[in-house]
């Protein structure tokens, strides 16, 4: 049988080899950060051999927190990372000129498990500078850590905080891709198996790994602050949660100061993915903003005086009428 890889797939390789070059010099992560105090926003971006970005500015911030201070010298892994990145430059190349499908296949293993690795090792990063913090410190909430998310998005006290790939990273990933197309395809002409079409395969791989979490996240009451009047919530009853399509939660103690938010025009309409109010009896559930059933009376005394409650079920909302003296309402006429 003939292993000889075809030349689109020995160029495919080629190309994603070179592609991994302009990792060196580009950032392959990036945390952002934001918060009232700072709207331009704080970024934090790793290269293979440092970090770069307002690190000055983010170590001023973790000493009053107690958390450890940024160094590139405490970090192993930029001694190592731009050898393994020039490795698989050469890997790449080699393979794609030696054109043996054993060998795309041993690549392929090894470039998944630097992967994984590499998102471990990120992750056992996260948690310790964001749990080994300094009893001593300025501001001392207990209970509280400040990991960062892995990726995506995630609020700490009143920083939101979201990680994603950088130019480096999409480019990582790209080159993964490249290669899953390649052994794919070469297995199918080998083997002469029934598998899913490569147009299936793309698009699941693309899907994986372009979608973020667009759910509502538990509020927290006495950690969390609305995100509009910046008060820390402390009756989440009344809470609401707006979910942009990356996943970036933003969280309110009112509805009304959903509805003022809302109307700043701070987040585009085709960037909302989802709205979310809690379920105003114990259970406190979010209900998706077109499942809701509101209520507004004056009776409620809601945070802001927005005095609207959220209901899931009919007959709650009817309970609830009765009770506090009001009349329901539609949520889309909040937004008028």
């Amino acid at each position: 049988m003939n292993n000889k890889m075809s030349i689109t797939n020995r160029t495919l390789v080629f190309i994603a080899g070179i592609a991994l070059v302009v990792v060196l010099f580009t950032p392959i992560w990036r945390i952002e950060l934001d918060a009232p105090q700072y709207p331009e926003g704080l970024s934090l971006q790793i290269h293979a051999n440092g970090l770069k970005g307002n690190v000055d500015i983010i170590n001023g911030l973790n000493h009053y927190i107690g958390m450890k201070t940024l160094h590139n010298e405490d970090f192993f892994e930029f001694t190592i990372l731009p050898y393994i990145i020039v490795f698989f430059v050469i890997a790449f190349i080699a393979v794609a000129l030696i054109a043996k499908r054993k060998w795309l296949n041993i690549l392929f293993v090894l470039f998944v498990l630097f992967g994984i690795v590499a998102m471990i090792d990120f992750w056992r990063w996260e948690y310790s500078y964001g749990h080994d913090l300094d009893p001593n410190a300025a501001i001392v909430v207990p209970g509280m850590a400040y990991q960062p998310p892995l990726i995506g998005f995630k609020q700490l006290l009143n920083f939101g905080a979201y990680s994603i790939p950088d130019i480096g990273g999409w480019i990582f990933i790209g080159a993964g891709l490249l290669l899953l197309i390649a052994v794919v395809v070469e297995w199918r002409r080998h083997k002469r198996r029934q598998i899913p079409s490569l147009q299936i395969i793309i698009a699941i791989s693309m899907f994986s790994l372009s979608s973020c979490n667009t759910k509502p996240e538990a509020i927290q009451v006495g950690v969390d602050n609305c995100y509009f009047c910046k008060m820390t919530i402390t009756d989440k009853k009344f809470g609401a949660e707006l979910v942009t399509k990356k996943g970036k939660v933003f969280k309110f103690d009112d509805a009304v100061c959903l509805i003022s938010f809302h109307k700043t025009l701070a987040i585009e309409e085709q960037e909302t993915s989802s709205i979310y109010f809690v379920d105003f009896n114990s259970n406190h559930q979010f209900i998706p903003s077109i499942e809701v059933k509101l209520l507004t009376s004056e009776s409620l005394r809601s945070p802001m005086n927005g005095n609207i409650a959220a209901f899931s079920k009919e007959e709650d909302l009817q309970q609830a009428i009765k009770q506090f003296k009001g009349e329901q309402i539609n949520w889309n006429e909040l937004f008028k």
